[in-house]
């Protein structure tokens, strides 16, 4: 470990607290990481202005998925940096012309509310919906200019409602929260994606707000779509945690507890952390038994 850290501070790389709690725990359990490749003099998968480099090896697989697939499913548990690093790589991809815009959607239904019951024209009904993409948008890009780009239409941030009967091409489109999309919503999303276009998707299994019998499209399609070529899949546990430290004891101590957070039930058993053709289980979460 601390050869690895002077390798990094050499490259010009000042390791932080974080990175040496990470390191410390990758020793304590014997995991098997690159950590030099952690702490590089050049921000992984990064460019331009934004210098956000991965903080664990989850986090290293998934951007390294990102980049070499040009669709990507991502499960984890919350303060992994699922949205945030993908937004990332998708304001990078913008800024340096890779592609022509930004689309950020999330399903608009969470938590057991419709927009139709909701008060309010439909930017006041969306908006709560969409306040997390905006959050991770503004900490990368000033307001003033993410107002301009909008205008501009180089970005976009609408509910996943909106994406029915488009083509997105030379886009970079991140749909978050996709464990509380329906099968048909899935579909409808993944056959958006047009030239030169890339898309990154986003969810957590244990916090389904989807009305009871009803399949979450994230898990079909993490069951359909595991032998196809040309789609990333990448599992974040809990050891990619990167909020405060507490979030990292609430996630351990409900898993001890034998439930998963916000549901009650058991995690679904993950075999492998990342790949495209074996990092998921191909079945529902225990308990999920419709088709």
């Amino acid at each position: 470990m601390l050869s690895d850290m002077l390798t990094a501070v050499r490259r010009g790389y000042t390791p932080s607290l974080s990175d040496f709690e990470y390191a410390l725990s990758t020793l304590r359990t014997s995991e098997n990481t690159d950590r030099s490749a952690l702490w590089s003099d050049k921000p992984a998968a990064i460019r331009a202005d934004i210098n956000i480099r991965p903080r664990t090896q989850g986090q290293k697989e998934y951007l390294d998925a990102i980049n070499n697939h040009d669709i990507t499913l991502v499960i984890g548990p919350a303060g992994t940096g699922k949205t945030y690093l993908a937004m990332a790589v998708a304001v990078s991809a913008l800024l340096n012309r890779q592609v022509k815009r930004l689309v950020l959607t999330r399903p608009a239904v969470e938590a057991g509310e419709r927009l139709g019951f909701l008060p309010g024209d439909l930017a006041q009904k969306v908006n709560p919906y969409l306040r997390p993409l905006y959050d991770a948008l503004y900490s990368m890009v000033d307001m003033e200019r993410v107002r301009r780009l909008i205008d501009q239409e180089c970005i976009e941030v609408a509910p996943l409602a909106f994406m029915r009967g488009r083509t997105l091409d030379n886009a970079f489109v991140i749909l978050d929260e996709a464990q509380n999309t329906t099968v048909d919503q899935m579909l409808m999303f993944l056959t958006r994606l047009g030239q030169n276009s890339k898309a990154v998707i986003t969810g957590d299994i244990t916090q389904v707000d989807l009305p009871p019998n009803t399949r979450s499209g994230l898990v079909d399609a993490r069951r359909v779509l595991h032998n196809i070529k040309g789609i990333g899949a990448v599992h974040l546990t809990n050891r990619d945690v990167v909020r405060n430290p507490l979030v990292q004891q609430v996630i351990n101590a409900y898993e001890t507890a034998g439930r998963a957070v916000d549901l009650g039930h058991r995690q679904p058993t993950e075999q492998g952390r990342s790949g495209t053709n074996h990092s998921w289980d191909t079945t529902g979460p225990p308990g999920d038994t419709s088709s």
